[in-house]
């Protein structure tokens, strides 16, 4: 593995720096918001997962005790 001076890799990392592309204020609020609408409905989805199957044991135990 080649070494590279300190001096070249600061050069080389910031040379990389100026190539990261910072999403604007309206993408990071867009993202956040879609982030937190796909957290919610993901939560609802297993909530009723969970009922379902709650009550399906339920009348199964039902039947048996």
């Amino acid at each position: 593995m080649a070494m590279t001076n300190p001096l070249q890799f600061i050069q080389q990392a910031r040379a990389e720096v100026g190539k990261v592309v910072w999403p604007t204020r309206r993408e990071v609020m867009l993202t956040t918001i879609m982030v937190f609408i796909l957290a919610a409905l993901t939560a609802v989805f297993f909530a009723i997962v969970d009922i379902i199957i709650r009550g399906g044991l339920n009348t199964i135990l039902g039947m048996f005790g």
